[in-house]
């Protein structure tokens, strides 16, 4: 699995992802992702800033993903306590295609992530998701994350994960 960056003309196939992952997480009874976000507007932000991720696998685009290092607003309103206050990647709006789900494809890209910071001498690592989504809380909890804490973002609360790059 390779990341190449989101381009413009990627536009209806990010869409595509993230309208299935949508319906992946209604169908798992998450009410992540229902109410409109991400959007359109959202993932051309995403491609302008120039965070947005293809998750290339075969040649074919198998997800999509949002890696930022210029932080998270929602994260400084934590409710409970951060490993650490340095700078850190976060990780937002990670959607795979039903065709290669189950391929350990969400640890590639947490590894892929990971990298990206160590390269930028960054050494912490948090992201976010719905207490229901039972899926990501497991792919997490492999990846090493260690729960800090509720926030507040799209309107509902979100628990809080970071882990330390060393």
């Amino acid at each position: 699995m390779e990341l190449r960056k989101a381009k413009r003309e990627d536009l209806e196939q990010i869409m595509e992802l993230i309208d299935n992952a949508k319906c992946f997480l209604r169908s798992q009874g998450v009410d992540q992702w229902q109410n409109g976000y991400p959007d359109k507007d959202c993932l051309e932000k995403d491609i302008e800033k120039e965070i947005g991720y293809l998750c290339m696998l075969d040649g074919r685009p198998a997800g999509y993903v949002c890696i930022d290092f210029n932080g998270e607003p929602a994260y400084n309103t934590l409710s409970g306590s951060w490993l650490s206050s340095q700078p850190y990647v976060v990780l937002h709006r990670l959607a795979l295609s039903p065709s290669f789900r189950g391929r350990g494809l969400a640890a590639s890209v947490f590894q892929a992530a990971e990298k990206m910071a160590r390269s930028k001498d960054v050494h912490s690592f948090k992201v976010d998701t719905d207490s229901q989504n039972l899926i990501m809380r497991h792919i997490l909890e492999k990846q090493g994350f260690v729960y800090c804490g509720t926030i507040c973002f799209d309107n509902s609360e979100k628990i809080a994960f970071e882990k330390l790059l060393l």
